[in-house]
């Protein structure tokens, strides 16, 4: 299978690891990945701006961009969901490409069919499902099986874990008090699982959990479950 990889904006600035661990991956599965140098921003948060002239011409480069692959695969669960949900209301010809376009869970178990991708992780663990991946592309258990297929990981469950982190992209910068409290929940509910990494599908949302970590002064390291399945992370 020929396998575009969009890396989305945070991952090629801030963790360019992530996108070479989804390479590794597939690749270990015998697929072809690619990185068309030409694609840009999803345009989220022009989206969840009002920009919406500004996010046509970003979702219509997309669709050329990713128009010859089998599939296009993202380590981001909140740009997927731009992509399926919002391109095809934004402009209907790039409903094609967008329907071909998955997180990385939802391509390696519903179109590759793999849950063992042969990684081992000798650490405790805890997943924190992100808001997109959890309400909009409803990726279920999906991250969790493929978690629980690592050899020698400990998984523990994170309590309220369908709790926002208070993120939300533009939503932490324009209301700070109410997104500094939920991170403080947040937070509070990692430290009660005495897991070494804390896992999620969205670094945009471990940047702000980890620096909510280290300034209470927690060890736990938040880590793309990507970085896992590749052998990561140690």
């Amino acid at each position: 299978m020929r396998i575009g990889l969009f890396i989305t904006c945070v991952n090629d600035l801030l963790y360019p690891g992530t996108g070479r661990a989804v390479v590794r991956v597939l690749e270990r599965l015998g697929h072809r990945v690619e990185f068309p140098a030409e694609q840009t921003c999803c345009g989220q948060m022009q989206a969840n701006s009002g920009y919406r002239a500004e996010t046509v011409p970003l979702a219509r480069l997309f669709a050329e961009t990713f128009a010859g692959y089998d599939a296009v695969v993202a380590p981001s669960g909140s740009c997927v969901a731009m992509v399926r949900d919002g391109y095809p209301r934004l402009l209907p010809e790039t409903a094609e490409v967008a329907a071909r376009t998955y997180e990385l869970s939802e391509l390696l178990v519903d179109v590759l069919g793999v849950v063992d991708v042969g990684a081992r992780f000798p650490h405790r663990v805890t997943y924190h499902p992100t808001c997109h991946g959890l309400r909009m592309l409803r990726l279920g258990d999906r991250p969790m099986r493929l978690l629980r297929a690592v050899r020698d990981l400990e998984l523990v469950e994170l309590p309220d874990a369908e709790e926002c982190c208070g993120f939300g992209g533009t939503f932490a910068v324009k209301n700070p008090d109410v997104s500094g409290a939920m991170l403080a929940d947040k937070c509070a509910a990692i430290r009660a699982t005495g897991a070494e990494y804390v896992l999620a599908a969205d670094n945009s949302c471990l940047t702000h959990i980890g620096g909510g970590l280290s300034r209470s002064g927690t060890p736990t390291r938040p880590l793309h479950y990507a970085e896992i399945l590749a052998g990561g992370g140690e």
